[in-house]
């Protein structure tokens, strides 16, 4: 059996009044939230994704300002392990934009109203890359290396 990883990217993305961007989507069976979220694309650079899932998922174009860091999660509902390249990005404009099949709505959140939504989250990853992004973890953009840029 060979052991396959997925390679996703998540945006956090806040507003000028603290809020930050979360999808409301259906995900095995259940509505949860999470940031734009997505896999990477075969061939596709990761910065690419970064705008391309959100843009999808939420009808907002941004900008990468900074990258958070890889962190992995082994899903317990399906076993697959998940490499979640977390990066921060500034809200550049809102499209009126038909949304990803499973994404229900779009919505600017504060932080206490994302603690509070305990298991709808769709992991806890979720809130950890949110606390990490408020915390100060930055990274410059060029610390992952991609052959497709």
């Amino acid at each position: 059996m060979t052991w396959t990883p997925h390679a996703t990217v998540a945006v956090i993305v806040e507003d000028d009044r603290g809020r930050f961007l979360m999808v409301e989507e259906v995900s095995g069976g259940q509505v949860v939230f999470n940031q734009p979220a997505g896999h990477v694309e075969e061939d596709e650079a990761i910065l690419d994704a970064v705008r391309r899932e959100t843009l999808e998922e939420t009808g907002w174009q941004v900008e990468p300002r900074h990258f958070l860091g890889v962190y992995t999660y082994k899903a317990p509902a399906n076993g697959v392990t998940y490499y979640r390249f977390c990066y921060a990005a500034e809200a550049v404009r809102h499209h009126s934009y038909e949304l990803d099949d499973g994404i229900i709505a779009a919505h600017w959140l504060d932080l206490d109203d994302i603690r509070q939504l305990g298991d709808k989250l769709r992991s806890p990853l979720v809130l950890q890359c949110i606390e990490d992004y408020r915390n100060g973890r930055r990274y410059p953009l060029d610390v992952i290396v991609d052959a497709q840029t």
